[in-house]
């Protein structure tokens, strides 16, 4: 009986993602490469606001490519920003997120008209020790959206193809196990060895959205600790905007520029926020708030269970509608609190 359900599941899977005609779920290779080479490539002062940035780029339908991992440099402040200003028809492109893609279903759920989103390509939607991610759980028992789901090397390196600008690349980790069943590569045979081998489609998003651990005015950026599939991100996307914890002198780029982790061609728009991942973490500058992670996931959670929307519809009021800026926010959470995260972190190394 067991060996039978397995079976049909696999037959849909197949059907659903083997037999429909192949698309790029954002620009395609040939779209985004002819967007980046007509981009200005000279040094120019990118420093502006997240409301500026926000309404520049953030557009209706598009693909938007989510830096950080689960909680780590996470983009929340270019998150609450983009929900105040609204998107529908979203599709997401992420390695692995929590935080960032809860608030943005959290935001759908609380008012559709503003925040919609329609798919997502990824490797991981949960909050890892904290527990699973309520709201995903949600979107995907109820028929919602739409997943493209790869491992996590396998997600990392659609972005590297399309930062290499080349429309596929070839991996070990999906063929010959039910990862072939749900996402959109396919088995082809190499041309040099006859041997099968496993190919994924490049992953160019509309808009990236990182966060830096340190920026010059440029976009020159600095990502200390994991660095999370950022720069691949970065170079991926026909746009990126860079939030960054400081900015800093592009004599200190200058000095060390194997520092470098995103270079400035590839960045749009340039924006200094501090705690800008928060409550997720940022290396060299805070800890995670485990404790306001654990209550809006809470929220879900009773959300998931209940239907009742009320409590999260609160939390967006005070937290995200009812603030102006992202320092709006962070008054809200503390001085108190935010000094702790910075002791908590430990002054791990990073080179400003």
């Amino acid at each position: 009986m067991l060996n039978t359900v397995s079976s049909k599941i696999k037959e849909v899977s197949k059907l659903k993602y083997k037999e429909k005609p192949f698309e790029y779920w954002g620009p395609t290779p040939d779209e985004s490469r002819k967007i980046v080479v007509n981009k200005s490539h000279g040094l120019r002062d990118k420093r502006t606001t997240l409301k500026e940035a926000v309404a520049k780029y953030v557009k209706n339908g598009m693909n938007l490519g989510i830096g950080g991992f689960v909680n780590t440099r996470v983009p929340v402040a270019a998150v609450h920003e983009i929900i105040r200003k609204g998107v529908t028809d979203l599709t997401i492109s992420m390695q692995s997120n929590s935080i960032c893609t809860e608030l943005l279903a959290g935001a759908m759920i609380v008012d559709p008209d503003r925040v919609s989103i329609k798919r997502v390509e990824m490797a991981w939607w949960g909050y890892e020790i904290i527990g699973i991610a309520p709201l995903f759980r949600y979107l995907t028992t109820n028929g919602i959206i739409e997943v493209d789901d790869y491992t996590n090397y396998g997600m990392s390196v659609r972005f590297k193809a399309a930062a290499m600008g080349i429309p596929f690349i070839p991996i070990r980790d999906h063929g010959g196990s039910d990862m072939e069943l749900v996402n959109r590569g396919k088995m082809i045979e190499c041309p040099f060895t006859k041997k099968n081998i496993y190919v994924v489609p490049a992953c160019h998003p509309d808009l990236g959205i990182v966060n830096a651990t340190a920026s010059d005015m440029y976009g020159n950026a600095r990502l200390f600790g994991a660095l999370c599939t950022c720069p691949e991100i970065a170079m991926a996307s026909n746009h990126t905007l860079l939030t960054t914890e400081q900015i800093i002198p592009t004599d200190s780029i200058r000095k060390y520029p194997n520092l470098t982790e995103i270079p400035y061609p590839a960045v749009d728009a340039v924006v200094e926020q501090p705690f800008a991942s928060y409550p997720g973490a940022c290396y060299g500058h805070y800890w995670f708030d485990m404790e306001h992670i654990k209550y809006f996931r809470s929220l879900g959670d009773e959300f998931r269970k209940t239907g009742n929307k009320e409590p999260l519809e609160k939390y967006y009021q005070e937290y995200v509608f009812g603030c102006e800026t992202f320092d709006d926010y962070l008054d809200k959470i503390g001085y108190k609190t935010l000094k702790h995260l910075r002791k908590m972190d430990e002054g791990q190394p990073i080179i400003i």
